[in-house]
């Protein structure tokens, strides 16, 4: 691993020393939240866990909502957890909590290192099981008396993690539904994929002129550019994407299974008449909803070069239908008008002017909220890992997530998309950008409410307006305050120069920037 994310206790200080002076970058946090989300945007963006250290009790509560959006994004992450001594435990001891207890069902294994000549032997396991079958959470608590002890270095070797892959009865079945499918639709999804196996399928795709999805808030795997590309299935998709699941004759999910957001809440009913292949190395299909035709137990890695050796003749009805789908897609994402509008600041306007200054290898970041729509339909994810996002709903992601975005990959442009509530739960992590030089752009859309929350509000409660107001801090000053570029823009004509300003301080000077756009309360992106 290059880096780890940490807020510092007394109870894991052995480890500190360790990281002193190693190869391994520490990146001190300014919240366990933050840290852990961060490690987990890390564990989303590379084959390899990410890795957050915590202290023991109030540290590792602040620490469970990284893990629960690990859980459930399927990400492989690695949550160390400094513990009470040894000789203390059961006594209700200084910040004593019960590690299995606590973690147990929201991770896929809890370890506790009791021995301290197993130290290599419990992070090989615990990185193997982080990546191993449906990747995800690892929890490995590290008592403070046996951390102190002196132990033989050898290390431990890694432990290989199977990728599976097609047998030849799975490669026949999955032939034999395509030559007979007539609107055959494939879906990507998951953190388990390269860029190399994302520009095979890609070209497969292509070559047979069959279209492509996007899981919810996973978009990139195949080019926002792809002729295949047919775009994202998940909330507040358009109609023509929606109705995709309803109209296909063959459903091929690649590193993902149809469960509650793909099927808008578990649609996929039991006289659902469609063959479906489910491309996913966790044998259990946990999150799966409806029927299954035939599981394919392999990584998209694996699968795709199986794929590969499937050639068909390409069949007219798939190239009518592909280039329906996209020709919905590219009407989607056609940006707005670029020129400002009189009157308050737009988002429309603000992604219109963003997009065309975007370098092809961009990513973006975001939490939770409807600010995120506008990065679902702008956006232009062309290559793997170019969105990293919550998919479990989960607040205050933006800016850790951008953070370690910028530090993994200081070549590319990362944006970040915040809302105003989300903003401030880890706002403070700006702190940290400019502590370790992250330049990511935070462009935080203040409407002065929980926008997604009001939504559903309306439509339960009409005209009861509660508990979702906000008034809000000057987003910008705050952003000069911990050594960033901050401006505001209340009015539609004054977008295109504060980008500028922004991208300015970014590339000349060297630090994060943010743009505080303030804006109507009931905006929608679609």
């Amino acid at each position: 691993m290059e880096r780890t994310y940490v807020v510092p206790g007394e109870s894991f200080l052995d480890v500190l020393d360790g990281l002193h002076a190693s190869d391994i970058e520490t990146i001190v946090c300014r919240h366990e939240g933050g840290a852990a989300y961060m490690a987990e945007a890390d564990g989303k963006m590379n084959q390899r866990p990410g890795v957050a250290m915590v202290t023991r009790g109030p540290g590792a509560a602040n620490a469970h909502v990284g893990l629960h959006t690990a859980w459930q994004d399927s990400t492989p992450l690695l949550l160390f957890v400094g513990l009470i001594p040894f000789a203390h435990r059961d006594r209700e001891a200084f910040q004593e909590f019960d590690i299995k207890a606590w973690f147990d069902t929201g991770a896929k294994r809890v370890m506790v290192l009791d021995h301290a000549e197993r130290a290599s032997e419990i992070v090989a396991e615990a990185m193997f099981a982080a990546m191993s079958g449906r990747p995800g959470p690892v929890v490995v608590g590290l008592p403070e008396d046996i951390i102190r002890q002196q132990i033989d270095p050898a290390l431990h070797p890694a432990i290989p993690v199977a990728a599976g892959g097609m047998s030849s009865t799975d490669a026949a079945a999955l032939r034999a539904a395509l030559a007979e499918s007539r609107k055959p639709l494939f879906v990507t999804g998951g953190n388990d994929w390269t860029q190399e196996a994302a520009d095979q399928l890609t070209g497969w795709l292509e070559r047979h002129q069959i279209p492509a999805a996007a899981e919810w808030r996973t978009q990139g795997t195949v080019s926002f550019d792809s002729p295949s590309y047919v775009g994202p299935i998940g909330y507040g998709r358009p109609r023509p994407t929606y109705d995709l699941l309803e109209e296909t004759d063959l459903l091929v999910f690649v590193g993902t299974v149809p469960g509650d957001v793909i099927t808008d809440g578990f649609v996929c009913r039991q006289d659902w008449n469609k063959k479906n292949f489910l491309v996913t190395v966790d044998p259990s299909l946990r999150g799966r909803s409806g029927p299954v035709s035939r599981q394919i137990l392999s990584k998209p890695e694996a699968f795709v070069q199986d794929l590969a050796g499937i050639d068909l003749p390409v069949k007219e009805e798939w190239k009518a239908w592909t280039e329906r789908m996209r020709g919905e897609q590219e009407h989607f994402a056609a940006l707005p008008p670029a020129a400002p509008a009189a009157g308050q600041a737009r988002m429309d306007t603000l992604m219109a002017n963003l997009v065309p200054r975007l370098p092809e290898d961009a990513m973006v970041t975001f939490g939770a909220g409807e600010h995120t729509n506008w990065a679902h339909r702008y956006f232009p994810t062309r290559r793997y890992a170019s969105m990293i996002s919550a998919r479990n709903g989960s607040m205050g992601y933006s800016v850790p997530s951008a953070i370690a975005a910028a530090l993994a990959n200081p070549e590319r442009r990362v944006v970040t998309i915040a809302g105003d509530g989300e903003f401030l739960m880890n706002g403070q992590e700006l702190a940290t950008a400019a502590q370790y030089g992250a330049t990511p752009l935070v462009m935080v859309m203040d409407n002065q409410e929980y926008g997604t929350i009001r939504t559903h509000q309306e439509r339960h409660y009409p005209q009861r307006v509660s508990g979702t107001q906000l008034q809000n801090p000057d987003f910008a000053l705050m952003a000069r305050a911990f050594g960033g570029f901050g401006i505001t823009v209340t009015e539609d004509k004054d977008i295109p120069a504060a980008l500028d300003a922004a991208f300015a301080a970014i590339d000349q000077v060297g630090v994060f920037a943010l743009i505080h756009l303030i804006v109507e309360q009931r905006v929608k992106a679609y």
